[in-house]
């Protein structure tokens, strides 16, 4: 399989022109806090030159903590996900809430 396709990534939605959207589901008290980043803007490149964006969560209604850590390779393409204190809320299920 010369030409196998990596599976995207269900919890990061792209929008399209470097613009990426999630969204986290906070442990504590179950709500729901949406993220939006661009690559100029939010994406930094960590100690080993891979793209990366992390960013801390606060859900405004009982103010619940937790971090969300998104890793790229050189093309953009989402290679790993991480959530502490909560968890991602898969973009197909948006339309459910």
């Amino acid at each position: 399989m010369f030409f196998s396709r990596k599976p995207k990534n269900l919890n990061i939605k792209d929008d399209g022109n470097g613009v990426y959207r999630l969204r986290v589901r906070t442990a504590r008290s179950g709500d729901t806090v949406e993220l939006r980043f661009t690559r100029s803007a939010h994406i930094g490149i960590d100690d080993d030159g891979n793209y990366v964006y992390r960013k801390p969560i606060l859900s405004s209604q009982h103010l619940d903590r937790g971090e969300v850590l998104v890793q790229f390779d050189k093309r953009y393409n989402v290679t790993h996900t991480e959530v502490e204190g909560g968890e991602f809320i898969p973009f197909a299920e948006w339309d459910a809430e």
